[in-house]
């Protein structure tokens, strides 16, 4: 009857933590995110394209005494988010919150240069991706949900008169229209949708120059999981400040 009572009182603490789902999360900003959030509490759904990756961050997660789960999620395809929702789902009804964090910086040199191909790819992942993740998992996100859309100072606006890296501006610009968009669709429903820059931060897609820390690049999305009032919606932060989109 003690263990009984043991496992009663677990699975109460189980079903009683909030969840986070984060795409890309097998490395840098995104396995940053995990981890801190893994750290206050969060029940962590870690996805990633490469299964032996997933599994292998999944691991090191646990070995630090994170609840982490793995599911195999390709958001540029379409029907492989549909298969890590019909997984995730057997497990829970809700998404406290949605992370969209991976994305995709291929070298397609100048705008003038951008063959179809490899600027469909770019808004496939980065772009086209958020938004599917958000139309397949509607039905987890619920009142007092939080959709993160990891973003960049290059899709701003004002930077799109630059010529580095075009295609991943351009989509990240898109991407900021998709988050005021949602923002706006989900309002009357309590799900706040944001976007944040996490600045040049030393991953692998930032490289060693990068001036920023991935603890520090992660800080805002784990604050607007966390800490951030609720009802803060369709806005682009950096360093825990709006900034223009």
């Amino acid at each position: 009857m003690k263990f009984i009572g043991f496992f009663d009182n677990f699975e109460k603490l189980f079903f009683c933590m909030k969840t986070v789902l984060i795409t890309g999360s097998n490395r840098g900003i995104g396995y940053e995110i995990a981890r801190q959030l893994g750290n206050q509490r969060f029940l962590v759904y870690l996805t990633a394209r490469d299964k032996g990756k997933g599994e292998y961050a999944m691991m090191h997660l646990r070995g630090l005494g994170i609840e982490c789960r793995f599911v195999q999620l390709d958001v540029s395809d379409v029907k492989s988010i549909e298969a890590a929702y019909h997984i995730i789902s057997k497990c829970t009804d809700r998404l406290d919150v949605l992370v969209n964090n991976a994305g995709i910086m291929p070298q397609t040199g100048s705008i003038l240069d951008i063959r179809p191909k490899a600027l469909r790819e770019v808004f496939d992942t980065n772009t086209f991706g958020p938004l599917h993740m958000v139309q397949v998992f509607l039905p987890m996100l619920k009142e007092g949900s939080r959709v993160i859309n990891i973003s960049s100072g290059l899709g701003k606006l004002s930077s799109q008169f630059s010529d580095y890296s075009p295609a991943y501006g351009m989509s990240k610009t898109a991407l900021n229209t998709v988050t005021l968009r949602l923002a706006h669709a989900l309002k009357g429903k309590g799900i706040a949708v944001n976007s944040v820059c996490p600045g040049w931060v030393q991953t692998d897609m930032g490289g060693p120059n990068a001036q920023r820390t991935v603890d520090k690049g992660a800080d805002t999305a784990v604050w607007l999981a966390t800490e951030a009032p609720a009802e803060l919606t369709g806005k682009f932060f950096r360093d825990r400040q709006e900034t223009v989109f």
